[in-house]
């Protein structure tokens, strides 16, 4: 038997977060090993999980990644652990298809066997919880809601008023409640995040939450209705390192690029690269002897004025590309390999310089969503593959180059269009990918980093 829950929620914003963290810090409290997991494609939230448990939170998602790749996910994450919490996203059953749970909470819960406790917001009902907790248990039978949480209610009183209608009819614990005033705040979700946690400023608040959530919720209850089957092992885990490493890849780290899988860097370690890591934040030069370059996506628009002041970075970046080293660059890095950023005070800055074009930053979404990728004009990284991804921006990419080569082809809800850049050695758009949805990019890669080694390197 191991130890995992879904915290799911009837709809977005119902408090899911809120109460994961409450819960990781307060079981860590009581001196359990904690494993953080988020379903959906999400940076954010597992940055929160990571700070709380201090263990490498893990994504699961059942769209961009088949049934078996998504279980050998979870186990090798789960190693070690004495409790796994998988938060969910959006609504339980909100995923990639109206028509069906892929992609979804629901759909994960299933795959990974996992009882599932349902956060509703309780705000301005009593009974008719008990009719919404029903409507989601009857929804899909296969998924097991085997408890609740009532969020945001009122008093004890109240709490006990929904307690008595849902366990009445619906049969399931409510196993406790968060008060709609928790005298703490929710810390800013985006911006500055990275840098607070860094510091430890959040700290405090992880400890303040763990303890109200221990006040209000009966967590030996959840201890026990998160009992499940352990799930079988896979017999040879892609993450195990098998291969001996033969390039050095320099892996740019800050907190103004810190958007990754974890799970990109260590199948890339399983699969013989060295990840040096290197921040252009703090103006370093590109770590010695390295032969592959991977800038991924963050917030370098709130950190514009100090890179753009950054030339060490900068210049030992272009000189490496120009020269030919194999470069993949994602959103975030997208950017910052631009000619310049123009942020949302109409100020432009200075940046790389290898792609023709400008970003601008805009004061709404431009793109959100999953994506299919092909490549596109000898793309080196996908070759005739097909990977899966998901783009998430506020920013536009202008150009006016004639002789501009898209990277990819990208399939989204919207239909399919032309994203991002490639020129020789260098691979970069919007497209968050994640490698194990097309484990051969990074046998591509590798290969180029090899063909474009000095001699000298290769004997």
């Amino acid at each position: 038997m191991s130890n995992r829950i879904v915290i799911a929620g009837t709809s977005s914003g119902v408090g899911k977060t809120t109460v994961t963290i409450g819960l990781m810090a307060a079981f860590k409290k009581r001196g359990l090993t904690v494993q953080g997991f988020k379903c959906g494609p999400d940076y954010i939230d597992p940055s929160y999980h990571t700070a709380v448990t201090e263990r490498a939170s893990r994504n699961l998602d059942s769209w961009m990644l088949t049934e078996e790749t998504l279980l050998d996910v979870f186990t090798h994450g789960s190693e070690g652990a004495d409790m796994s919490i998988l938060e969910g996203v959006m609504g339980f059953f909100d995923g990639k298809n109206p028509e069906n749970n892929d992609g979804s909470t629901a759909d994960i819960s299933i795959i990974t066997r996992s009882p599932v406790i349902l956060v509703v917001d309780c705000s301005a009902m009593a009974r008719s919880a008990a009719a919404i907790v029903k409507g989601f248990q009857t929804f899909d039978e296969e998924a097991k809601i085997v408890g609740v949480i009532a969020n945001k209610v009122g008093s004890e009183g109240h709490f006990q008023l929904v307690k008595t209608a849902v366990e009445k009819e619906c049969n399931i614990p409510v196993i406790g409640y968060v008060k709609s005033e928790l005298g703490i705040e929710m810390p800013e979700r985006h911006l500055g995040l990275i840098p607070s946690i860094e510091r430890g400023e959040l700290e405090p608040f992880f400890d303040q939450l763990g303890e109200l959530v221990s006040q209000t919720i009966d967590l030996d209850q959840l201890l026990e209705l998160s009992a499940a089957e352990s799930l079988p092992a896979k017999s040879l885990s892609m993450f195990k390192r098998a291969e001996q490493c033969v390039v050095r890849v320099a892996v740019a780290k800050d907190a103004a690029f810190n958007f990754y899988y974890p799970e990109n860097l260590e199948l890339m370690e399983a699969k013989g690269m060295e990840i040096v890591y290197f921040s252009p934040l703090a103006n370093e030069p590109l770590p010695a002897n390295v032969d592959g370059l991977y800038i991924g996506g963050g917030f370098p628009e709130e950190f514009a004025p100090a890179l753009a002041q950054n030339d060490i970075s900068k210049k030992a970046i272009k000189k490496a590309i120009e020269q030919g080293m194999p470069t993949l660059a994602e959103c975030g890095g997208y950017m910052y390999l631009s000619e310049a950023i123009k942020t949302s005070d109409h100020l432009s800055h200075e940046m790389v310089g290898i792609i023709p074009g400008v970003a601008k930053m805009e004061k709404h979404l431009m793109a959100l969503g999953y994506r299919e990728v092909r490549g596109m004009n000898e793309n080196f990284l996908l070759g005739d593959q097909v990977a899966k991804g998901h783009e998430y921006h506020y920013s536009s990419f202008h150009n006016q180059s004639d002789d501009f080569l898209h990277a990819y082809e990208t399939k989204g809800m919207r239909g399919t269009g032309k994203e991002g850049y490639v020129s020789h050695h260098l691979v970069a758009g919007y497209t968050h990918f994640h490698f194990a949805s097309c484990p051969d990019m990074i046998d591509n890669w590798k290969r180029k980093c090899v063909e474009t080694m000095p001699n000298e390197e290769k004997i």
